[in-house]
């Protein structure tokens, strides 16, 4: 069995204040290497502030985070994130090659060996020749794809990712799905992916984690036992498809009511 990449023990995340906010209590799971982990939880149940425990943006209150092994306190490297909006992760000012290019400024690489990191991360998301246009000259589906190269060309051990169709249109969703997998196998990625959409959670996934509303704790952590070669048509016509979603359904539908009842 691969060792784990990612361990989470015992993370409390609690806001502070003239009222303090408990946003997560006591969440422990592990993602193994070459795994593909997805999230979900109710609506404002913490999932986004839980990527952000694990990947070093926000300290934690109490518990552990470590990344291969090494205690998490900041961004650590071999880890890289794409968020929903990439109208908002992208730099307008900046060309296509030149924003999936940032994060290897901060490596020892010479000019070239970036240059073809960067053509190559482009290639592999299907805009080998967009490099010198401009985001804004791009649709919402390809913006999202300059995003996934940038995360790509850092070649990252875990991939987070946040959300990261939801901005666009449904077509644009389900190719952007068979292209996270098909990159995260091409080059051995680990995947973390937090949705509100259970069809995409068990699609993409290995394993399902489901959080109850708010604080949130682990529900359950369901195995995804179905091919790990995905079809959008083909797997989700499985029975064994339905049945998971009925199961992730009736988890998210029963903690949403047990949330209401506490506010």
């Amino acid at each position: 069995m691969n060792s784990p990449v990612l361990e989470v023990t015992d993370l409390r995340k609690e806001y502070g204040g003239a009222v303090p906010n408990l946003a997560i209590d006591r969440i422990s799971f592990s993602v193994r290497e070459g795994m593909r982990l997805s999230v979900v939880g109710p609506s404002g149940a913490g999932k986004t502030t839980l990527l952000k425990c694990i990947s070093g943006l926000q300290s934690v209150t109490a518990g552990r985070v470590a990344f291969r092994g090494g205690e998490v306190k900041a961004p650590p490297d071999g880890l890289a994130i794409v968020f929903q909006d990439y109208a908002r992760s992208l730099f307008p000012w900046m060309s296509v090659e030149k924003n999936v290019d940032l994060p290897l400024r901060y490596r020892a690489l010479s000019r070239q060996r970036r240059a073809d990191i960067v053509a190559n991360a482009l290639e592999s998301v299907g805009l080998g020749n967009q490099g010198k246009r401009y985001p804004g000259e791009l649709s919402g589906g390809m913006q999202q794809r300059v995003a996934i190269a940038r995360a790509l060309a850092y070649q990252p051990r875990l991939l987070l990712m946040d959300e990261p169709f939801a901005s666009v249109d449904a077509q644009t969703r389900l190719s952007l799905e068979d292209l996270t997998l098909r990159l995260c196998k091409q080059y051995d990625i680990t995947l973390m992916l937090i949705t509100h959409d259970i069809d995409e959670a068990i699609y993409m996934g290995d394993q399902v984690l489901v959080l109850s509303a708010s604080p949130a704790v682990v529900r359950e952590t369901i195995d995804v036992d179905l091919p790990r070669e995905r079809d959008q048509i083909e797997t989700k016509l499985l029975r064994r498809f339905s049945e998971i979603r009925a199961e992730v359904y009736n988890l998210l539908h029963d903690s949403g009511k047990a949330g209401e009842l506490t506010k």
